[in-house]
């Protein structure tokens, strides 16, 4: 197979996307980045402080920003935060410039893995559920359309998504 230069993985927070990131980087040799860790690096701070002084606009803002500049390097392996995709730059950014894997899972398990996570400020409300399947219901067509394939994370552990990417690679 020859080896893609760059991979980006989009989807909901929850899905995984930065831990089957790093997993799947170490199998390709490649560099792993993480578009959040990335803000947090150049604004010293993390995002919801970010969002509690520039509201989810700043954040917004200083991501596109990001995602412009690391989806032009070489070599590596990006996961973006859930709500990359609502950018139409980003999107762009992302569809042109590698390999796009939509990673998917139901508001229910992203509940169930995000649930007792403080750094997830759209989460800080009365019904974090209820919230998980506003942002979905929004985001899903925006997933789909960005990406080049769609894999499931839905009860599946990191090696299991990261086999099944491996594989789509290869075909």
């Amino acid at each position: 197979m020859a080896k893609p230069n760059r991979i980006f993985l989009i989807g909901p927070m929850g899905a995984g996307k930065t831990t089957i990131g790093k997993q799947l980087a170490q199998a390709l040799g490649m560099e792993f980045r993480d578009s959040d860790l990335e803000i947090q690096r150049r604004t010293g701070v993390d995002i919801p402080t970010i969002f509690e002084y520039e509201g989810e606009d700043g954040f917004r803002q200083r991501e596109e920003q990001a995602i412009d500049d690391l989806t032009q390097l070489d070599n590596q392996v990006m996961a973006t935060g859930g709500g990359a995709v609502v950018r139409p730059a980003n999107r762009q950014h992302l569809s042109a410039r590698g390999i796009v894997f939509y990673l998917a899972c139901s508001a229910e398990q992203q509940y169930e893995r995000t649930y007792r996570d403080r750094n997830r400020p759209l989460l800080q409300t009365e019904n974090p559920l209820e919230r998980l399947r506003a942002l979905m219901e929004e985001r899903e067509p925006l997933y789909r359309s960005t990406a080049d394939y769609e894999v499931s994370t839905e009860g599946r552990n990191a090696g299991t998504v990261v086999n099944d990417i491996l594989d789509r690679l290869r075909a």
